[in-house]
């Protein structure tokens, strides 16, 4: 019975996981579609030229993670991981958007095939700590943190949470100022 029971749920579940990740795909396609050549998704002024890079190729996924942080996020910075690696070659994008004072990231995997993946964002004293981990085929993620300047990130991923390929912190993924 109780298997009976964790399948019917399992399978629940796995209706509504590709119910949740359908709809920000779709919904990006619509807004991508209605404006081409733009990501549809706003981009803060300090956004550097990697970042800009990724939202003019990429839009759809830019548009998609927006869409799972929530309405009127801007991108703040996308980021090829692991790092050195020419973005058209990544195996993950971290991606930070914010929005009144509120910081979002999420770590898009790239590698197409399910892996395990790690994201913590924290305040700048080290409190006030969001993170999401598992084995994720999209994206890891969304994390939160108020007061997001200077706010600390870490992101992971492997094929196991200690086989790593990628394992990446940094303080500056949001502006400091």
């Amino acid at each position: 019975m109780f298997n009976a029971l964790r399948s019917t749920v399992g399978a629940g579940l796995a209706v509504i996981a590709v119910i949740a990740l359908a709809a920000p795909q779709a919904s990006a396609e619509v807004k991508s579609s209605a404006s081409p050549g733009n990501s549809a998704v706003q981009i803060t002024r300090d956004a550097d030229a990697t970042t800009r890079a990724i939202a003019a190729a990429d839009p759809q996924a830019v548009s998609a993670a927006a869409t799972v942080c929530g309405t009127g996020y801007a991108l703040s910075r996308g980021i090829p991981l692991p790092l050195g690696t020419d973005p058209n070659l990544r195996l993950a994008t971290l991606f930070s958007y914010q929005n009144a004072g509120k910081g979002c990231v999420i770590l898009d995997n790239n590698v197409g095939a399910s892996r395990y993946m790690y994201l913590k964002v924290c305040k700048v004293d080290g409190t006030g700590c969001d993170t999401d981990s598992g084995n994720f085929s999209s994206y890891a993620g969304p994390v939160y943190v108020s007061s997001f300047a200077c706010a600390p990130v870490t992101a992971k991923m492997g094929t196991s949470s200690s086989s790593l390929f990628i394992n990446y912190t940094n303080d500056y993924v949001f502006p400091c100022n």
